[in-house]
């Protein structure tokens, strides 16, 4: 978990980098994991899994921006704003065209915005959905309602928590008229619970992947479920966080997308970091939902760059082609010249 403060002279010297453009905070103050070594989990990835094959044609797609059909770096919209931690859907009411929900800092403060694109290189600002009133908000997520409309969530200050809102159609989530909304008690943590993923959403239920402050030290995984926008439950995901510890992650284990089908197999994309304290060492992994381990990716960018997070993944079309869209935040450490901020690259397939 990554935290902004809130209007001191750190956020001063923040905005003058994108390193913390998808930090998040707690209680005005930045918060990093001070973990110690754990011990390494008695797991082995498994050998000869029928979802070997995909696991790897994905992760060499994963792995190839510089060979991607499309790819760009430090993404921003056409209002300026960066597009930190961009989750991307297709829009079903509009052909052709794409959603993004994103957050941005506006003197010292994070808003969670949304924006459309043809393309996915050049994106039009629609408006803000959240920040302005209710306290800062940040690592936004969104899924098409399986009864209709949009279901949105992101994480939620004061308090850090996990907001989710309905937008019963296109139209109203364009003027930002809210149809449903709650906010998720803390039930994990007491110092935070954040940075959601929506593995299905629907105007009724919503299944949810987030993480959570484990004893105020270190973020850990967590999966819960929201009911009729009026109930909440969530339970820690540790076998998650062992494919996670298999492979020496000492620091945070934070966001997350999940469950795309490729090649009749579910995957997905989780951040883990090597090093607590240590914005170089965010790497990113590809998760096998059959399989319940993950594989470390090699990603290689025009430049460079080695740290990598916020990941998601997004199995969609485009001008009627299938492609394989991938978004990264990359930390101006470990970034190479020209590539920090919000990396959006797609391959067909």
């Amino acid at each position: 978990m990554k935290r902004y403060p809130i209007l001191t002279i750190a956020v001063a010297a923040c905005l003058l980098i994108t390193t913390l453009a998808c930090a998040k905070k707690i209680n005005g103050a930045l918060r990093y994991a001070a973990l110690a070594a754990e011990p390494t989990p008695a797991v082995k990835a498994l050998a000869g899994a029928p979802s070997d094959v995909a696991r790897g044609k994905l992760r060499a797609l994963i792995n190839n921006v510089k060979g991607a059909t499309m790819r760009r770096y430090a993404a921003r919209d056409n209002a300026g704003h960066t597009l930190d931690c961009i989750k991307i859907i297709a829009n079903p009411y509009v052909s052709g065209q794409f959603i993004g929900v994103s957050h941005a800092v506006f003197n010292g403060v994070l808003k969670v915005n949304l924006a459309v694109s043809t393309d996915l290189v050049n994106w039009t600002w629609v408006r803000e959905l959240a920040g302005s009133n209710n306290g800062q908000a940040s690592q936004p997520t969104i899924a098409v309602a399986s009864d209709g409309g949009f279901v949105v969530a992101w994480e939620q200050e004061p308090n850090n928590h996990i907001k989710v809102v309905y937008f019963s159609n296109w139209t109203n989530l364009q003027a930002g008229v809210v149809a449903k909304s709650y906010d998720c008690p803390r039930t994990l943590s007491t110092c935070a619970e954040g940075t959601p993923n929506l593995y299905s959403a629907s105007s009724t239920r919503c299944d949810i992947g987030h993480h959570f402050y484990s004893n105020c030290t270190v973020d850990r995984e967590a999966r819960g479920t929201l009911t009729n926008f009026s109930s909440w439950t969530t339970s820690a995901q540790s076998n998650v966080d062992n494919a996670m510890l298999y492979w020496g992650v000492k620091g945070n284990i934070g966001d997350r997308d999940g469950y795309t089908n490729y090649l009749g197999y579910n995957f997905g994309l989780i951040e883990g970091q090597y090093t607590a304290n240590d914005w170089s060492s965010w790497r990113v992994f590809l998760y096998d939902y059959q399989t319940g381990n993950a594989d470390t990716t090699t990603i290689k960018t025009d430049g460079g760059s080695t740290a990598f997070a916020n990941p998601t993944i997004t199995k969609t079309q485009l001008n009627g082609q299938n492609i394989m869209l991938v978004t990264l935040f990359i930390p101006s450490e470990g970034a190479a010249a020209g590539e920090a901020g919000e990396l959006i690259y797609y391959s067909k397939y």
